[in-house]
């Protein structure tokens, strides 16, 4: 299986609570073609490992899927944001590859 590099621009976005949460969420397209072609690299809760990155930032955590969105989705820890200046509402280039 060919690692494929997914290159993305999204907003950040919080889901509130108790503790919020900082999140992304990748386009319906990307989200349909990674359950396609990775699907039976599925982890728990049907998630992804993935290795991001951000600015210089580079990390391992996964996506997960969403199903009010119908897309995955991407969590930012508050180490992350902190690094590369990152605030709910910005737009953020990301990129990141599926373990494989």
């Amino acid at each position: 299986m060919k690692k494929k590099q997914y290159n993305i621009r999204v907003k950040v976005w919080i889901y509130g609570g108790d503790v919020s949460w900082h999140f992304v969420s990748l386009s319906k397209v990307d989200s349909s073609q990674i359950k396609k072609d990775y699907y039976t690299l599925r982890k728990g809760w049907g998630s992804f490992p993935i290795k991001a990155s951000i600015g210089k930032t580079s990390w391992n955590t996964s996506i997960f899927p969403h199903s009010e969105y119908g897309t995955y989705i991407l969590p930012l820890k508050k180490e992350i944001r902190k690094k590369e200046d990152i605030y709910d509402g910005d737009d953020v280039n990301i990129s990141f590859n599926i373990l494989v």
